[in-house]
């Protein structure tokens, strides 16, 4: 049995799980979340905790559930406190701010980049170069964030692009004569 898959997942106060159909929901107070359930896994839900166990002895049955119930902890993690990414913009006259569904960004191009902000994710711009990604949707809130991240990556020589607010750069030394 995969060791992640050992240990259950508490659903916390305010939080319900239904399984139907193929399928697993999970509503809380920050949204409502589905995933698509694998044949390979069992998902048993009592008191107020959800069991994943292979339903064969396969390989593949044994990593699907771990990695079911990842997918569903985060999912539940998600609805019930939400997932976050701090950027920070790094250059001169790098900016960026929110503008109604629209992330404005200056990142030293002859344009501002314009990055639609989808449905379910809300930024915020603590102070013109710092950005804050949230949602319920991990992969989506690291998908968004690397979006942004991608405009303009740190460049190797003096750090200067738009990076995750936990990253280190190391910076390589100019060439000498």
């Amino acid at each position: 049995m995969s060791r992640i898959a050992k240990y259950p997942v508490v659903l916390p106060k305010g939080v319900e799980a239904s399984i139907s159909a193929g399928q697993i929901s999970v509503k809380g107070p920050l949204g409502s979340l589905s995933q698509a359930l694998d044949g390979s896994v069992r998902i048993a839900q009592e008191d107020g905790q959800l069991t994943f166990v292979a339903a064969n002895d396969s390989r593949q049955a044994n990593a699907m559930s771990g990695t079911m119930r990842a997918l569903v902890n985060n999912m539940v993690t998600g609805v019930s406190a939400g997932f976050e990414r701090r950027l920070n913009l790094v250059g001169v006259g790098f900016r960026a701010q929110v503008q109604g569904d629209v992330l404005k960004l200056q990142l030293g191009f002859s344009h501002d980049v314009l990055h639609d902000i989808p449905n379910g994710i809300k930024i915020e711009c603590p102070s013109q170069t710092e950005i804050l990604v949230k949602g319920s949707d991990k992969q989506v809130v690291g998908q968004v964030a690397a979006e942004i991240r991608a405009y303009r990556e740190p460049e190797p020589y003096k750090g200067k692009g738009v990076r995750y607010a936990d990253e280190r750069i190391i910076l390589k030394e100019t060439k000498k004569k």
